[in-house]
């Protein structure tokens, strides 16, 4: 078997779904389902039956998926050990990001990296901030930016933006339970947060009028003029259209999330990926004050 036919497995049975699958790993269906028969035919054995309500994995099936995770895990073991015999800058860093970060920091920054080590080289994941720290943990991946602490011990503080109602047209806090509201799919302990900030400052629920799934889907429908939302800061500070004003808790201080990087010290000892955290540790990241505009 391939190292790729180890992943179409996980991705398999992560999804359940063949169409699902091959977007992730960037395949055309009929190539995802021509690797899977060549699984099942070189082992002579059914890994999954096929329903109206998608895919099932059989019994051997499920054996070949959790040795995927150890074969995946052992070519990444031997990947790093090779790197870390060498002094050379080069190879390639596994990361991990959250959609706002790989969005609106991963870019510029990996620009900045590349122009000083052109030979190395990248994967990014994009995912939720907790799944996230549970794989770098896990060392699936070198190092991980995200949004949310999760309590994850190596990290280092990238930067502390505020949390700001953001609204098309001009609009006052006290009016917000009576204004429509667009909300979007966070982290749990965002999420905690925003709602704490509301139940210190009004009795009423929000009126939400429309649920999307990413925040930058969100930033676009309160450009839009459809509603109001309760966003990071940096989503809106460069849109003169938009109406922004910063929150405070019930003691007077802004709220704000901050984003960091985590490591661990067994991936860090590598030197492309030490190379890295070092760049960041002196990359000029900012506090984004914020100011209601």
């Amino acid at each position: 078997m391939e190292d790729r036919d180890w992943l179409i497995l996980q991705e398999l049975y992560r999804t359940k779904n063949i169409t699902k699958a091959s977007q992730k790993l960037y395949m055309s269906q009929p190539a995802l389902t021509a690797r899977l028969q060549n699984i099942e035919t070189e082992f002579d054995v059914k890994v999954v039956t096929r329903s109206t309500k998608g895919i099932k994995f059989t019994q051997e099936g499920e054996f070949l998926v959790k040795k995927a995770e150890e074969m995946l895990q052992q070519l990444h073991a031997i990947k790093d050990r090779v790197q870390s015999m060498t002094d050379k800058i080069g190879g390639t860093i596994d990361i991990g990001a959250s959609n706002y970060l790989t969005l609106h920091t991963l870019p510029k920054l990996l620009e900045k990296f590349q122009d000083l080590h052109p030979d190395v080289h990248y994967t990014v994941a994009t995912d939720w901030s907790k799944a996230i720290s549970q794989s770098v943990h896990q060392q699936k991946y070198h190092v991980g930016f995200v949004s949310v602490d999760y309590g994850y011990s190596q990290k280092l503080k990238l930067y502390a933006e505020p949390i700001c109602v953001a609204c098309r047209e001009p609009f006052k806090l006290e009016d917000l339970p009576k204004m429509p509201r667009i909300d979007y799919q966070s982290d749990p302990l965002l999420r905690a947060q925003i709602e704490e900030w509301w139940g210190q400052h009004f009795e009423e629920p929000s009126h939400v009028i429309m649920h999307v799934e990413r925040l930058e889907s969100c930033k676009h429908m309160v450009k839009h003029g459809l509603g109001y939302s309760i966003i990071p800061f940096q989503m809106i500070a460069d849109e003169d259209d938009v109406h922004a004003i910063i929150l405070h808790d019930n003691k007077g201080k802004p709220l704000q999330r901050t984003s960091w990087l985590l490591y661990n010290d067994e991936t860090a000892s590598i030197p492309s990926v030490k190379t890295f955290i070092e760049f960041i540790k002196k990359y000029p990241f900012f506090e984004v004050k914020g100011q209601d505009k």
